[in-house]
């Protein structure tokens, strides 16, 4: 069965998920796009295919052509959209974040639950990379035996001109926060924000390093840092009872001349991530086209949303915040 997805938003990821679903995946085809600013998505819609170009995002999902949507648009849309696409009872693939409130997040959920099937899947490729599967491979085995501690850094280049303080907490450091949730498989209990000197290099509030305690006791800490101009660098590191698991380097070789030895690192996120985002995607296509949805879920990005909250009021402190969660629906009972 093929499925015909409608795209709402043909931003930089969008049309880099339009291009993914046209030419790399299978059994999906782009059927309808919408976009705010509509040349945009007719020079897409003619680059990639032709897809039908659609005046607004409801309409791609009123469209009886459409069996899945793919919203990719800005942030405070997503609600809107994620509650249509539930209400029409159409799977839904939402690029992170779920919501920008948890207010939000929360009707998502609640209207999900009411429906009784999961439609909704959220945008955190990280759990799709063969390296992060690995890592938990590893942790979930036990050879390193009960996790204490979790050392990451993400690590940015640099960022565009519009990428503001928040960001870096609500628009960056979520992807650890789920990755810290699925590779533990517990929730945050609490956060705190230190902020250490300033990188020079930018106008920001840069790096910051974000400390999570879990429900168990462990600890997590995470750098975050926007312009550390080398490359985009992700790091993972769990430490064990009996040993430590980590993310390897992403390099098939380590060259060695001249007295020096070298290794290629990413330059962003696309490439880094590439054949993250090809699987998530390849899931998703194949659980739409069994009307419903696995993967990361609308919990899964009210629990992001919440952790990022707790962040940001520890700005400035640096002080624990508890991380308060609604009682977790039975839908949202096992996570895959």
């Amino acid at each position: 069965m093929t499925v015909n997805v409608g795209v709402i938003g043909v931003g930089l990821i969008g049309e880099d998920h339009v291009r993914r679903l046209t030419r790399v995946l299978s059994g999906g085809a782009v059927v309808a796009v919408a976009d705010v600013d509509r040349g945009r998505a007719e020079r897409v819609a003619a680059a990639l295919g032709g897809p039908r170009v659609l005046a607004v995002g409801e309409d791609v999902i009123g469209d009886p052509a459409v069996d899945a949507v793919l919203v990719a648009s800005w942030g405070p849309t997503h609600e809107g959209y994620v509650l249509g696409c539930i209400a029409a009872g159409k799977p839904v693939f939402c690029e992170k974040p779920l919501a920008t409130t948890q207010g939000a997040c929360l009707r998502i959920v609640d209207a999900e639950a009411a429906r009784g099937a999961r439609l909704v899947q959220v945008g955190f490729m990280r759990r799709y990379d063969p390296a992060y599967r690995a890592l938990k491979a590893a942790v979930d085995g036990g050879a390193i035996g009960a996790p204490l501690l979790l050392h990451a850094a993400h690590r940015n280049p640099s960022v565009p001109g519009h990428y503001v303080d928040d960001m870096a907490l609500n628009d960056t450091m979520v992807h650890d926060a789920d990755v810290a949730r699925w590779l533990l498989a517990e929730e945050i209990a609490a956060v705190s924000v230190l902020t250490p000197r300033r990188n020079g290099r930018a106008d920001l509030r840069d790096p910051l390093l974000v400390l999570f305690r879990t429900e168990s006791g462990v600890l997590v800490d995470v750098e975050v840092s926007m312009n550390v101009a080398y490359g985009y660098d992700i790091r993972g590191e769990v430490v064990g009872e009996r040993g430590v698991a980590g993310l390897a380097e992403g390099n098939p070789v380590v060259v060695k001349c001249r007295g020096r030895f070298e290794g290629r690192v990413p330059a962003d996120w696309r490439e880094r991530f590439m054949r993250a985002y090809d699987l998530e995607l390849q899931a998703w296509l194949e659980a739409a086209a069994l009307g419903k949805a696995t993967g990361p879920s609308a919990w899964d990005g009210y629990a992001a949303t919440a952790v990022a909250d707790a962040a940001l009021a520890s700005v400035g402190t640096g002080a624990w915040t508890p991380v308060k969660l609604r009682e977790r629906p039975a839908l949202y009972a096992t996570g895959d």
